[in-house]
């Protein structure tokens, strides 16, 4: 299968592009998983309503799926940024609901019991997903998309978009963990609960801020996944949650900079994969791309179950 350094360099691209939506997601599994180490299956789904609410606002200003692309407005500009900012505050403020509500009660039962409710809270959001949109398949508004030439290459300038922001938003959050006085706070609670109370850090606070950003982080995917492809549905987050948290393990659970590196893998590897014919792979790559994924995880688990860039987990004594 000969692949020219024109189709190499796409398939770079789109797969950069599709990892930093994993990339995103998977930063919120990871931010609070280093924090109260704690799975939260329900992230998908949250990803699934900022979708959702995207395609809301998008409406509420008139964008919708069946209108032409046309070109870039100060009115489409003002549409997206509502888009993306509401999206974020949503899903941020339904992820501290969900805290709130589903876990804090928890906190201090058997590991499996928040596990079971995590799962509960990721049905009970698919459900309300398909109530407010139903069970097919819903179209995002079709926005234009200018291409970007370099060398004699053209590429999609949303996929540059996507992976610019998926890496600002990485160092905004490093910055924030690692040196505020939020981020000090968070990584306090992590390693001693009970001793960063007796500091004076309020924990439920912390853990309903990491709550919050990682949320909104799902939130901001959503918006983002909103410009790259053209539709999704209830389940959608459940199934991109998934490959997600594939992500978070194989970089290094708990590990910011890890949850980044292996979105972007994955996103690489399911481009590349998508590439094979079917004379290489039955029905062809497309096909394989979720069971190839699932296989990574499973091999990072029994060979490094670690990650690569290792975990980032308090430290209990």
């Amino acid at each position: 299968m000969a692949v020219n350094i024109d189709t190499f360099v796409s398939l770079l691209i789109v797969g950069l592009a599709t990892g930093a939506i994993y990339a995103l997601v998977a930063l919120g599994y990871t931010l609070v998983y280093g924090i109260i180490e704690l799975i939260n299956f329900a992230h998908g789904d949250i990803f699934t309503i900022g979708t959702f609410v995207t395609i809301a606002v998008m409406n509420v200003f008139g964008f919708q799926a069946a209108s032409p692309p046309g070109k870039f407005t100060w009115a489409l500009v003002a549409a997206l940024l509502a888009a993306c900012v509401i999206s974020f505050l949503v899903c941020a403020l339904l992820g501290v609901l969900i805290e709130r509500v589903a876990y804090r009660p928890l906190r201090n039962a058997p590991r499996l019991a928040p596990l079971i409710s995590a799962i509960g809270v990721s049905l009970i959001l698919q459900d309300l997903a398909k109530l407010w949109f139903g069970s097919s398949q819903v179209s995002f508004a079709t926005l234009p998309t200018p291409l970007i030439t370099i060398g004699g290459l053209s590429f999609d300038s949303v996929n540059i978009i996507l992976i610019v922001a998926a890496v600002a938003l990485m160092l905004v959050l490093s910055f924030m963990v690692n040196r505020t006085r939020i981020g000090r706070a968070m990584r306090a609670v992590a390693q001693d609960r009970d001793a960063a109370a007796l500091m004076g850090v309020n924990v439920n606070q912390i853990i309903s801020i990491t709550f919050f950003i990682g949320a909104g982080l799902a939130g901001a995917a959503g918006f983002i996944y909103g410009l790259k492809f053209p539709n999704t549905q209830f389940t959608a987050g459940f199934q991109l949650g998934l490959v997600a948290f594939t992500a978070a393990v194989l970089g290094g659970i708990g590990n910011i900079q890890g949850a980044m590196l292996g979105g972007f893998i994955i996103g690489l590897i399911v481009a590349m994969v998508s590439y094979i014919p079917p004379s290489i792979l039955p029905q062809g790559g497309v096909s394989w791309q979720e069971a190839i994924v699932y296989i990574i995880l499973i091999l990072i688990l029994v060979f490094r179950p670690a990650g690569l860039l290792g975990q980032q987990t308090p430290d209990k004594v």
